[in-house]
């Protein structure tokens, strides 16, 4: 086992090493900010450790360990200049699944047009927004193994443009004996090219200015097509401690994606009465984010928990980042 373990960690460390040469190709950029204050905290490695309603956002196989009925929330100022809101929805079914609907809001505040004869403004004001809304199911089909998919729709909009697609997330976990050693993967983003169209891209054309009589024609601007940000990620977790009162679980991914450098991530939770978390991740390969940070806490009241979690990412140069979450299981 131990020896499978090395392996495992020597294929990670392998997907790093290489180079893509494909840097900044895709759109939608939005789709990679990371969701949830827990698994933020956690430093993204946490395809095998997801496993409650916001797995939809990073491992929909997580979803399946979800039995009960569960919302939550999150939030943060993306840089101090955008909103990024989420919410889930997750519904057990007894012998079917979980089913969970989702939704990813990233948006700015109106401002105000400016050109070079009207540099203080025009009195016109342009904004931005980006909208993803997903449908989750996810189920075991063994008392070890599960797997879930995502479909969503995908919407950009800038000012009176906008551009729309469809993409899937496709995930699996796979658990074994020695101290709950999760093998687990996803793909993120499989889906459709996506261009910006609107109003705004209608212009008069002239053919030849130099004939002052002729006459202008009606023709419209054409966008190139982008593709959005697909990823492959796979990772292995496992539980570090385990006593009565205290847990400890750890994990380390690899991600390979379609417009940048593969990265590797760290991620560990400790676990106090099943009630007070702390939780710690590291990114390697990352241009400016590095280390985060996060706490969290749950209360039982009945039949229903509430839980509060919260983390906190570092950024050398950019402003560093604070995230809240808040859920009801019930």
């Amino acid at each position: 086992m131990r020896k499978k373990i090395v392996t495992i960690l020597f294929l990670l460390a392998g997907i790093c090493s290489a180079q893509n040469p494909n840097l900044g190709t895709s759109g939608a950029q939005f789709l990679n900010i990371p969701v949830s204050a827990r698994y933020s905290a956690l430093g993204g490695a946490v395809v095998g450790m997801s496993d409650d309603a916001e797995s939809v956002f990073w491992n929909p196989a997580g979803l399946a360990k979800v039995n009960k009925n569960s919302v939550e929330f999150s939030y943060m100022r993306w840089f101090d200049i955008f909103d990024f809101n989420s919410a889930v929805a997750a519904f057990y079914q007894d012998g079917i699944g979980t089913v969970a609907v989702s939704a990813l809001i990233m948006s700015m505040d109106k401002e105000e047009i400016t050109t070079e004869s009207q540099p203080n403004g025009t009195g016109r004001f342009y904004d931005a927004k980006d909208i993803a809304i997903g449908i989750t199911f996810a189920r075991f089909l063994t008392d070890r193994f599960c797997v879930g998919i995502t479909g969503k729709y995908i919407q950009q909009r800038i000012w009176n443009e906008t551009a729309n697609g469809f993409a899937f997330d496709v995930g699996s976990q796979y658990r074994l004996d020695f101290q709950n050693l999760t093998i687990a993967m996803k793909v993120s983003n499989f889906g459709s090219d996506m261009q910006f169209d609107g109003d705004d891209l209608n212009i008069t054309y002239d053919k030849d200015a130099s004939i002052p009589l002729n006459r202008l024609t009606p023709a419209r601007l054409v966008t190139d097509t982008y593709p959005l940000p697909l990823s492959f990620q796979v990772g292995i977790a496992m539980d570090i401690y385990t006593s009565d009162f205290v847990k400890a679980k750890g994990e380390i991914d690899a991600v390979h994606p379609n417009d940048n450098n593969e990265h590797l991530l760290f991620g560990t939770e400790i676990t106090f009465f099943d009630r007070l978390f702390f939780r710690g991740g590291y990114k390697l390969h990352y241009d400016d984010e590095s280390y985060t940070f996060g706490t969290g806490a749950n209360i039982s009241l009945g039949d229903m928990k509430v839980k509060f979690d919260y983390s906190y990412s570092v950024f050398n140069i950019l402003p560093s980042v604070n995230r809240i979450t808040v859920g009801i299981e019930f």
